[in-house]
This record gives C-alpha cells, sequence and structure tokens, in this order.
C-alpha cells in the first residue's frame, strides 16, 4: 500500500511547478502538462518517488544511522524541524556550514566549543569574566546554537542527506555528491534532479505540500527505527535463552559425571 496518495498530494498543492520559463529541461520526465504559463507535476510519478525514497529512508533508519534534513527556505524551516526533531534526526534549518560535510572535523570542534561553554558556565569558571567578556561569550554560544545546535548529537557523518528545494540547498547536495552520501529531495520543475539519487517531484515553496511529503518520510523511517529496537530486543533475549540452555546442559553434564561409578 502506498504511503501517500494522489489526493492527498494534490489537495496539499504538490502539483505546481514554476512557470514554464524557469524550467530545468531534466524534469521533463515529471511533468505532466502546462496550464496558463505554469507546470503542472505527474502526482501519479510523485506517489511511486514518495514510496521509493520512504523505504530507503526506512532501511537507513532500521541500520541506526542518520539522516541529515535540509531545508533553509522560510516556508519549509519550521516543518522541518518539527518533523526531524520528532524521529530524534539532525537538521539544518539556518544558513548551511559550508564545508558541513567535507570538513566535518572543523563543525564538530566548533560543537565541542559550544558544549565546553557550557560546561564552563556551569562550573563557575565564567563567573569572573567582565561583563564585556561574559557578554561575548554568551554571543558566542547563541550563534553556535542558532547554526549548529541541531546538529550537536551527529557525532560522524550522516548516511543519508534529505533536501527541501535542491536548488536552493546546492552547495549541501555538491557536498554529499563529493562524499557519495545519498541524497533525497524534494525537486521542483526549475530543479536539476540529476545530483539526487531519490527525486521526488513536487511543489518546494508551499509548506503544506513538503509538510505531506515529510510525513509520508518520517513515518517509514519511524518505522525503520521501530523494527531496530524490535529485532535487538529478541536478539537479547535469544541471547537470554541460550545462556540458560547452556547453563542447564552444563549442570546436566556435571550432575551426569558425579552420578558415574569411579573407575578401579
Amino acid at each position: 500500500m502506498s504511503r501517500t496518495n494522489f489526493d492527498t498530494l494534490l489537495e496539499a498543492g504538490c502539483h505546481f511547478g514554476h512557470l514554464k520559463r524557469k524550467w530545468n529541461p531534466a524534469m521533463a520526465p515529471y511533468i505532466f502538462m502546462e496550464k496558463n504559463g505554469i507546470h503542472i507535476i505527474d502526482l501519479h510519478k510523485t506517489v511511486v518517488k514518495v514510496d521509493e525514497a520512504a523505504e530507503a529512508l526506512k532501511n537507513i533508519a532500521k541500520s541506526g544511522r542518520k539522516i541529515l534534513f535540509v531545508a533553509t527556505k522560510k516556508q519549509a524551516k519550521s516543518v522541518v524541524a518539527e518533523k526531524a526533531t520528532s524521529i530524534n534526526m539532525p537538521y539544518v534549518i539556518e544558513r548551511w556550514p559550508g564545508g558541513m560535510l567535507t570538513n566535518f572535523a572543523t563543525i564538530r570542534k566548533a560543537v565541542k566549543k559550544m558544549a565546553n561553554i557550557d560546561k564552563l558556565t556551569a562550573d563557575g569558571t565564567y563567573a569572573n569574566l567582565s561583563k564585556r567578556e561574559a557578554l561575548q561569550v554568551s554571543r558566542q554560544r547563541a550563534k553556535l546554537e542558532k547554526n549548529l545546535g541541531s546538529v550537536a548529537d551527529l557525532t560522524r557523518l550522516p548516511a543519508a542527506l534529505f533536501v527541501v528545494d535542491v536548488l536552493k540547498e546546492q552547495i549541501a547536495v555538491r557536498e554529499a555528491n563529493r562524499l557519495g552520501i545519498p541524497v533525497f529531495g524534494i525537486v521542483d520543475t526549475n530543479s536539476n534532479p540529476d545530483n539526487v539519487d531519490f527525486v521526488i517531484p513536487a511543489n518546494d515553496d508551499a509548506s503544506k505540500s513538503v509538510e505531506v511529503i515529510l510525513d509520508a518520510c518520517v513515518a517509514a523511517i519511524a518505522e525503520g527505527m521501530e523494527e531496530r529496537k524490535a529485532e535487538r530486543v529478541d536478539a537479547e533475549a535469544a541471547g537470554e535463552k541460550a545462556e540458560k540452555q547452556n547453563a542447564r546442559v552444563e549442570e546436566e553434564e556435571a550432575e551426569a559425571a558425579e552420578e558415574a561409578p569411579a573407575e578401579e
């Protein structure tokens, strides 16, 4: 069963593309028609592509790896932050930090710096700073939190990128391509789908459109995480059962040895 359907996508306005003069010819396979100078996206193809992307995302989540969500455009920021937070995944909704992926070690240092400021503030180290110095530290901490707070738990490179508007986030897409990190993207008619591994053709400007697609993908990720948790519980239970069986066998062998007649 599909994770979304034609009517739901239609109601959310996922079919509205950009003006014909702004189109990217590489999106031709996903365009149904032109109406009043605007390209209309083929939602039947969108349904299929959402399912493909959702299944792949589910498998990544099931493996225990992280998916980094990226959306710095105003219409998508709050939706992406909410959905990513609900499944405990990292996200970037402010300006993309150049080198976020290709220079990941430097980004991690900045995150550690934020943690160190918190630690030194908590233990009173900064208590004797002048007002001016304290204000500088506070501003630095606020800036780090704004730009990197949502990726503080990302201790290694993500397994995939989920991007809203691949044209606007082309630097992020380029970094992921360079490192061989799969890119999942909501791709509008003005964008190039060639650098996206899992293309979801849809309106990337309307918040409702973005939300409907994210709902389907986030639900799949949540399923993957639940299946991983269930498998771990089953594995632990199987391990405990095996330990008990081994202990019973050893106990029976010991009893048998005690009961065996001694050799003359």
